[in-house]
């Protein structure tokens, strides 16, 4: 489902990929781990095209990802989850999550946000799949930080892509409602057989959730493996002593919000 080969990428004078190679199977659940400037968040946005890799090879969903020349058809196959939702509060729920259909519907369709009854039917499904049928109506400003990230699942799935990426999804949780969030990408990825690509902080739920685990440090690949390998000696190369030099702040500037409604490209 997704191949990468000796990838790299760089933000001037700042090598933030090192050479990463990896393979990631169909219907997969993979936790990336490491420090803040790691890389992790510039290898996500690599298989999106937010940001483009300088070399390597990158296959997602059967699409070359590197030399895309067709970036709408590459985003169809992969949604992404912000850490910051990336909801427009002034719509409903229900709205939201029918954004997630944009890039499958006409150009006259999507400026005019004409959604078949097909398309309404799918959102309500992918709501209650995240436990918010009941909030299909309401203006999005209206829930919590956890449901708002619950309508960004929602969304995605809305998508039907083969792959979803999670950029630290639960970073601005409390624990309880990070656990039912990723709980919620969890079940969605075993039950409809989307491969997940997750950046987290919290090695805990790396070690509940994550078919594999993967670790970078300073763009460097240093772990790929189960939860069983996350001993002490691991977890200090992933996340060790010495601050990470690295700079993703240029990452960060990324069109989030347009490429969230599937108007990116």
């Amino acid at each position: 489902m997704i191949r990468v080969s000796q990838l790299s990428k760089h933000y001037g004078g700042n090598q933030v990929l090192r050479g990463i190679d990896l393979q990631i199977g169909a219907g997969e659940f993979v936790v990336v781990l490491g420090q803040s400037g790691a890389g992790k968040s510039t290898f996500l946005r690599c298989m999106n095209r937010l940001a483009r890799a300088d070399g390597g090879e990158l296959q997602v969903a059967g699409i070359d990802a590197l030399d895309a020349r067709d970036e709408r058809a590459l985003r169809r196959q992969v949604a992404m989850i912000f850490q910051h939702h990336n909801v427009v509060p002034r719509l409903s729920v229900l709205k939201n999550v029918l954004t997630g259909r944009l890039a499958s519907v006409s150009t006259l369709a999507s400026v005019l946000q004409l959604f078949s009854q097909a398309d309404v039917e799918l959102a309500r499904q992918c709501l209650l799949r995240v436990g918010l049928a009941h909030k299909a109506d309401a203006r999005t400003d209206s829930l919590s930080g956890g449901q708002m990230q619950r309508v960004g699942i929602a969304r995605a799935l809305a998508q039907q892509p083969k792959v979803i990426l999670a950029d630290e999804p639960v970073a601005s949780l409390d624990p309880k409602t990070a656990r039912l969030v990723m709980q919620y990408l969890h079940d969605a990825s075993r039950e409809l057989g989307i491969t997940v690509v997750c950046n987290l902080h919290q090695v805990e739920f790396a070690r509940e959730f994550a078919d594999r685990i993967v670790g970078l440090a300073h763009g460097r690949l240093v772990y790929d493996g189960d939860a069983s390998g996350l001993d002490e000696a691991t977890l200090q190369r992933i996340y060790p002593d010495a601050e990470s030099t690295e700079d993703e702040s240029a990452a960060a500037c990324a069109p989030q919000l347009h490429y969230a409604n599937g108007l990116g490209g």
